[in-house]
């Protein structure tokens, strides 16, 4: 009798999580068709020319973690979750993209970045380069460097830029500018004598001396762009924070004097001084370590500053990563990775509030998945941070809905797996169990969606190797090698390429 009492206790419950909406057939019915007429009008395909091109781009943004995402940002609105929408979401045209890389099934950062950039698969860990080119070997580089969508943009005589919240040096932007062997010579002093003896570039220095006219530049890193043991400006007494260059140089001021005269170049480190700027009186933007609040996980947090900058820049500049999400999983703190990819998508909303379907290709992806994965026969509007409603038969433990295939949140506790009701799992710093121990988690392998809206989006559609995005979005620009279709008449003359790698950025590396 208990048993029974216990079961109809526990479907009068399942019953009031259905809005009242959902119960009539109808709501179902009309959303279907309302779904299907827009469909419909996706017959009018648009084929302008695109004068600007975004892509945003969430590092480690794999489909869970939109599907997370999505619930998460409805939670935080109140809602239940699962009915919410992404900005994302609301494109119309949806692929799904390959992830490989040259020599690896499941990939790393810089080898899907020159994919997805230069439009070339390469070998995992390779920036800019073709699959030529062994991984530590500066002298396999030669001959085979390979350009990127920025490149092809600035070559057409276009403004771009990119935007990251990892440093700028990191795999995911730098294969818009870099050529290396190795992804981690963020300067000359991570690099070989060998490497430094064969000639190769850091890449701190190539990305000011390859393409000196990219016009934004905001992302961390500063520390490789000054000599070794030269104080941080805003951490002048932390030795982690110093220069690191053996060569001596000061990239910032290196950066200055390369730009044609008469134009104004400025160079912030702070929030206030990004904030303070006339962006319309400026030509080029470098800004280093603009600070991300400490409180960034905490979703009551206001975005003012951000507001206020953002359309501005997006009014003037290109590019942008969301490289946090990735971190957050590496980590094991899926409340990071969410948190991170919800405020890459507002940056979404915004971008798509200020521009045009008419004249603006924007792009949405990721370079790879992560091992992160939600499930436990959740009831609707689950906390997505919550436990599953059900104990495993085997240990007769809880878990959370939230776990990861590997990583550090794998512990043992007197030799059981721990109980995950004992301690505080909705923490910002809460690391998700794991079945396999690593001190990081890893990389997923399998396919990442790929959403796009604007002028040749549909060239998006079905499921592409990885390295199809830059071209399907130079041949929407009539940049790159793809111009047969274009002429005088339809082609822009001042368009803006904003590469998301990634976001204004919140880049997840």
């Amino acid at each position: 009798m208990k048993g029974l009492f216990i079961l109809l206790l526990a479907q009068l419950c399942s019953a009031s999580l259905v809005p009242e909406r959902e119960k009539d057939p109808e709501y179902w019915r009309r959303q279907a068709q309302e779904t299907l007429r827009n469909a419909l009008r996706l017959q009018r395909l648009n084929q302008n020319v695109a004068k600007n091109l975004i892509l945003f781009l969430g590092d480690g943004m794999g489909v869970s973690t939109v599907t997370a995402a999505r619930i998460l940002k409805g939670q935080l609105q109140h809602g239940q979750g699962e009915e919410s929408l992404l900005e994302m979401d609301k494109f119309p045209f949806v692929a799904l993209a390959k992830t490989y890389n040259t020599n690896a099934q499941v990939p790393d950062s810089a080898g899907t970045a020159t994919a997805y950039l230069c439009g070339v698969k390469a070998n995992e860990g390779t920036l800019g380069v073709s699959a030529g080119v062994t991984r530590d070997r500066c002298n396999t580089t030669k001959g085979q460097e390979v350009t990127s969508i920025l490149h092809w943009a600035k070559e057409a005589g276009k403004a771009v830029g990119i935007v990251t919240t990892t440093r700028v040096t990191h795999a995911t932007p730098s294969a818009a500018y870099a050529h290396s062997a190795n992804r981690d010579w963020y300067s000359d002093a991570e690099m070989p004598p060998d490497a430094l003896e064969g000639g190769c570039k850091d890449i701190a220095r190539q990305l000011v001396e390859n393409i000196p006219e990219i016009e934004v530049i905001l992302g961390g890193g500063r520390k490789y762009m000054y000599p070794k043991n030269v104080s941080d400006v805003e951490y002048p007494h932390e030795e982690k924070h110093r220069g690191t260059r053996l060569d001596g140089r000061n990239l910032v001021q290196a950066w200055r004097e390369a730009k044609p005269r008469g134009k104004v170049a400025e160079y912030v480190w702070h929030r206030r001084g990004l904030l303070a700027l006339n962006l319309s009186r400026v030509d080029f933007l470098l800004g280093d370590e603009i600070p991300i609040p400490s409180g960034m996980w905490n979703p009551a947090r206001q975005e003012e500053g951000r507001a206020g900058i953002l359309p501005r820049l997006l009014s003037n500049l290109p590019g942008s990563s969301g490289g946090r999400i990735d971190h957050g999983h590496h980590e094991g703190k899926a409340k990071q990775a969410l948190h991170e990819a919800v405020e890459l998508d507002r940056a979404i909303g915004l971008s798509t509030r200020l521009t045009s379907t008419q004249d603006t290709l924007s792009v949405v992806t990721a370079d790879h998945s992560h091992v992160f994965t939600f499930g436990g026969y959740t009831p609707r509007g689950n906390p997505i941070f919550g436990l599953a409603p059900m104990q495993s038969d085997v240990d007769r433990k809880p878990f959370t809905s939230i776990l990861y295939g590997n990583g550090p949140g794998y512990k043992i506790v007197a030799g059981e797996r721990e109980n995950v009701s004992a301690v505080d799992f909705a923490h910002a710093d809460y690391q998700a169990q794991s079945a396999v121990p690593l001190r990081q988690e890893t990389h997923g392998g399998e396919d990442v969606a790929v959403f796009a809206r604007g002028p040749m989006a549909h060239l998006l559609h079905g499921v592409h190797e990885q390295n199809y995005i830059p071209h399907a979005m130079a041949y929407a620009a009539c940049i790159g090698s793809n111009r047969g279709h274009c002429n005088a008449a339809a082609s822009p003359t001042t368009p803006l390429l904003l590469p998301f790698l990634g976001l204004l950025l919140l880049l997840l590396c």
